[in-house]
């Protein structure tokens, strides 16, 4: 009987029910046949709303929700290109930093290639860049923050891991900074790159005007303290994470709405509506996936799925290998949240096993998962570039592909060199 229900819900699954469906659904099952009573669920659950850490993710998501709404990507853009246009490939390296700056505080890559893709692939090309290299450019960028805070994947991540009885624990804050330096190396390896690929091409190269410079400033004078108040604020221990979530998200309710006066005051509950939508879908996942870890840690299954993996693999080395094949092709065919709630609770334990710390795989997963986003043949990002730039989704194929190399590197480098990740951490 077990089987048979276990086949049903796995056809469930196949046939698109909702996610946090059918993850209760095994839950119920296994704690049924293990007589465990299905009050553990509720429990699990409370467990998770009573997570002092969880408040940050709805103000961190309504502020990405409100910034999307408002005018930062243009100014952003303005403001890089005026520092750093003036270095040789200054735009590609404007590119790369204002699609990871308003990727990690939206949380959204696909918002990332609408709404600041829209300002650069033209400006690229105009300042000549190849139309190709411009397209996979905008495209493979816009999920580059992912690994910076107060990326919700990172934040994420942190809660599912803190739930489970692990040896090295880790704060979140340990996280966020372990985020840095990984993110540096794809920026800059990604700009190398971009100097080789156009190499002999005459492109445009802005100069540093001042007053365009003072100009710069001043238009985005209200959103250049956001920064220092999430990353100064949590790496100088002067804020808790959900502290700073709710500071920003007031600090950016006041600026948008009050002194821009780009998101109408109108308009704010429906974007706080949509913002609790994906939070509350998020939270739900997340509740019952708890519950379901209980019971695969009762079950003894990472410790069953570690053995076996054993007979076939013996080293960290290939372990590691397998790890970023796996999480490749989840990234391409799962959303980033599906994918944490679902692999977290096994590879975690399997990956700690083999001696990887808790917070490298943590950035090794979600530095996965960014590749992902556009991996073919149905990486997301490929379908909202194909949508939003109107070319064919196999020209969208072949302008990122030399970009997923020069990352896949980047990613090869982050995995067998975990003191990158773990360099400012005493661990």
């Amino acid at each position: 009987m077990q089987s048979v229900l276990s086949t049903l819900i796995g056809v469930l699954a196949l046939l698109g029910t909702p996610l946090f469906v059918v993850i209760l659904a095994a839950a119920m099952i296994g704690f049924h046949y293990s007589e465990i009573p299905l009050t553990v669920i509720a429990i699990e659950i409370y467990r998770l709303v009573d997570t002092p850490l969880l408040v940050a993710l709805p103000l961190f998501t309504f502020a990405g929700y409100v910034l999307a709404e408002s005018q930062v990507s243009s100014r952003l853009v303005r403001l890089s290109q005026v520092f750093l246009g003036w270095l040789p490939g200054g735009l590609a390296l404007v590119s790369f930093i204002t699609c990871a700056f308003f990727t990690a505080f939206t949380g959204a890559s696909g918002v990332t290639i609408v709404a600041v893709g829209a300002l650069l692939f033209p400006a690229l090309v105009e300042a000549g860049y190849r139309d190709r290299f411009s397209l996979g450019l905008v495209t493979t960028s816009g999920s580059l923050g992912l690994l910076l805070a107060p990326s919700l994947p990172l934040i994420l991540y942190g809660v599912l891991v803190q739930q489970m009885d692990i040896p090295n624990p880790f704060q979140i804050q340990e996280l966020f900074i372990a985020g840095v330096l990984p993110a540096i190396l794809m920026i800059v390896l990604l700009t190398l790159y971009s100097q080789y690929a156009n190499r002999g091409v005459a492109l445009e190269r802005g100069r540093f005007d001042r007053a365009e410079a003072l100009a710069a400033l001043h238009e985005a004078r209200w959103e250049l303290p956001m920064p220092v108040i999430v990353l100064g604020g949590i790496y100088s221990g002067f804020f808790a994470v959900s502290e700073a979530a709710a500071v920003t998200a007031f600090y950016v309710l006041v600026v948008e709405v009050f002194v821009y006066r780009e998101v109408p005051v109108r308009e704010l509950p429906r974007v706080a509506r949509e913002a609790m939508m994906m939070v509350g879908g998020i939270l739900l996942i997340l509740g019952v996936s708890l519950a379901f870890t209980n019971f695969l840690i009762d079950a003894e299954v990472p410790q069953a799925l570690f053995e076996w993996i054993q007979t076939f693999i013996d080293s960290k080395v290939t372990f590691l290998i397998l790890l970023n094949l796996v999480l490749l092709v989840l990234g391409a065919i799962l959303d980033i949240f599906s994918a944490l709630v679902i692999m977290i609770p096994l590879i975690v334990p399997v990956a700690i096993a083999f001696g990887v710390d808790p917070v490298h795989l943590g950035i090794i997963f979600l530095a996965n998962m960014q590749i992902g986003y556009f991996t073919p043949p149905i990486g997301m990002n490929l379908f909202i570039a194909s949508y939003r730039f109107r070319r064919h989704i196999l020209e969208i194929y072949r302008a990122t592909l030399p970009f997923m190399v020069v990352l896949l590197v980047a990613l090869a480098i982050i995995t067998y060199v975990p003191e990158l990740s773990l360099f400012f951490l005493d661990r």
